[in-house]
């Protein structure tokens, strides 16, 4: 009996306190786009209450806010955006909070001091080497581990906790934190496998025998991130393999847009 009424007083206190924590927010919805298209994936924060949330496929969202909350829009490929919630905001039905995308360009390179030939083999004679020193040269223990992301620490943090009960799996798995980090961490290993893909080939690749235009080649390669085969196909490390898939890809891709 005794244990019945622990059991309802902590179940009380998190309902309670989740309550109290909501009476005074209330739920912003919208719509990321870029060129009038919604963008998915976007980490949507809000930073003064710390509350963040991502745009599903068709680029919306809804996150708790209040007036005078920041709210940071965020995405690999485009220009952040903050937003202050103002009344007219709370008081839309839904809001359009379009990105710009981010281009890194560079006007010009510069070689010196070094002079280089652009030569490798002569340059590297030329140049005053001097040796490194790393973990790895130095035998220090675990120098060949690989370090974890921020969101793979995020994650393991909310899935573990201390003593006979821990708490923090229970709590983050209730609010719904732990299904929010897994799908961020999700969402970068996805990136990071494109990036590895654009490593592996030049863009006049996929211009000259792919047919995909030059501007299309990120669409491109975020229809390749959602088939359910690009992981597995990267994780492989065959370029082959790899040049192979992206052929089937372009195919289905480029089928896709003559329809539309």
């Amino acid at each position: 009996m005794l244990r019945n009424k622990k059991f309802f007083l902590f179940f009380f206190l998190i309902v309670t306190g989740a309550s109290a924590q909501s009476v005074f927010f209330s739920k912003l919805e919208g719509k990321v786009t870029n060129l009038n298209k919604g963008i998915a994936d976007v980490h949507v924060m809000n930073t003064t209450s710390n509350r963040a949330t991502i745009t599903d496929k068709d680029g919306r969202f809804s996150i708790a806010t209040k007036l005078n909350d920041t709210i940071l829009f965020s995405a690999v490929q485009y220009k952040r955006m903050t937003l202050v919630v103002s009344r007219a905001m709370l008081e839309s039905r839904s809001i359009i909070v379009p990105l710009e995308e981010f281009i890194n360009e560079l006007d010009e390179v510069v070689v010196r001091p070094y002079d280089l030939s652009g030569d490798l083999s002569r340059d590297m004679n030329s140049l005053n080497k001097e040796k490194v020193y790393v973990a790895a040269t130095l035998g220090l223990p675990n120098a060949y581990v690989k370090p974890i992301t921020q969101a793979e620490r995020k994650l393991n943090e909310a899935t573990t906790g201390g003593g006979l009960v821990p708490l923090n799996p229970i709590i983050n798995a209730i609010s719904g934190r732990t299904k929010y980090l897994k799908k961020v961490l999700a969402s970068q290993e996805k990136y990071a496998r494109t990036v590895r893909v654009r490593e592996y080939y030049a863009d006049s690749l996929f211009v000259k025998h792919l047919k995909i235009p030059e501007n299309k080649i990120e669409d491109f390669m975020y229809f390749c991130e959602v088939d359910n085969a690009f992981s597995a196909v990267v994780d492989s490390h065959d370029k082959l393999k790899i040049w192979e898939y992206l052929k089937l890809r372009s195919n289905a891709y480029l089928k896709e847009a003559d329809e539309e």
